[in-house]
């Protein structure tokens, strides 16, 4: 089952039982691709959707440090639900020393040594990481290693 029916099925088992929080964040997800799909015509495949739904997490951490920072718990909390539930939808987050070998052969194989061979190694990371890491952090373990 790809993506796109994970997030239909959700949402179907959200509007059954009752789950407000689930249903609102998963029709969010899915009006979020529909809409790529209908502006580029094309349909999405599981590493765009991924993408996306990476793209929409990455918007609600945002929103729970704003709501931290204003002191409004009721809007951190439901960020934080509607994290809990976009995240179900990601491949397992790679851990850091995969990522990092990933970045050192990268490193190598392209003969970087400098931090402005950062494009390179990116070029060659971000596909085999394929969506199981957020570009910020390959970014960071990219420029940590060339700057040794």
């Amino acid at each position: 089952m790809n993506t796109k029916e994970k997030l239909n099925e959700s949402m179907k088992e959200a509007m059954k039982s009752g789950d407000e929080i689930r249903k609102r964040t998963v029709r969010m997800a899915l009006a979020a691709v529909k809409q790529v799909e209908v502006d580029k015509r094309i349909e999405l495949d599981d590493m765009a959707i991924n993408a996306l739904i990476q793209k929409e997490v990455k918007t609600r951490r945002e929103a729970l440090e704003e709501a931290k920072t204003a002191n409004r718990e009721d809007l951190a909390a439901a960020n934080e639900a509607e994290i809990r539930i976009l995240e179900e939808f990601l491949p397992q987050a790679m851990p850091a020393e995969e990522l990092r070998a990933l970045v050192q052969a990268a490193i190598e194989e392209t003969g970087a040594v400098a931090p402005s061979d950062m494009g390179k190694v990116m070029k060659i990371v971000i596909p085999k990481v394929a969506g199981r890491a957020p570009n910020d952090r390959i970014s960071a373990a990219v420029k940590e290693l060339l700057t040794k």
